[in-house]
């Protein structure tokens, strides 16, 4: 979830009251990411919805998180800004470039290794029907 996202849905947390198993209730509830929306953190994250109402025991009907869910998502939420603010992530981009061009080697072996194959198949084909003494018009 991008930072922005992340700092939204913090400043959600003090402000909204979030709930569990739906978007919105009729009391004025909304979900996390919903929230994290309407705070500024524009970003779609169905996987985090998804995640929220795993965790949080979701039954079929909305009901207000309780203070331990409150609670753990605010912490992980802190955390995982913290962890951001230290980590360098200059090296990431060459890290995903590094990765992309390798794969894209990988790509470009396995297609000369069809070729090779390919050829070889070719050549068995032609040996032997130089060995059988096969040619154009054998087969009538």
């Amino acid at each position: 979830m991008p930072p922005g996202t992340r700092q939204a849905m913090l400043e959600a947390i003090e402000e909204d009251r979030i709930i569990v198993g739906a978007y919105t209730d009729s009391d004025g509830g909304v979900c996390p990411m919903l929230a994290a929306h309407r705070h500024g953190g524009r970003t779609n994250l169905a996987s985090f919805a998804r995640a929220w109402d795993r965790y949080t025991q979701a039954g079929s009907r909305a009901r207000p998180a309780t203070e331990r869910e409150l609670r753990t998502l605010r912490t992980m939420l802190e955390e995982s800004i913290a962890l951001d603010d230290e980590l360098d992530t200059s090296d990431f981009k060459q890290v995903i470039a590094e990765h992309r061009a390798a794969k894209a080697r990988r790509r470009a072996d396995r297609s000369q290794v069809l070729r090779d194959l390919e050829e070889s198949a070719l050549g068995l084909v032609v040996a032997g029907a130089k060995k059988l003494h096969l040619r154009h018009d054998a087969v009538r």
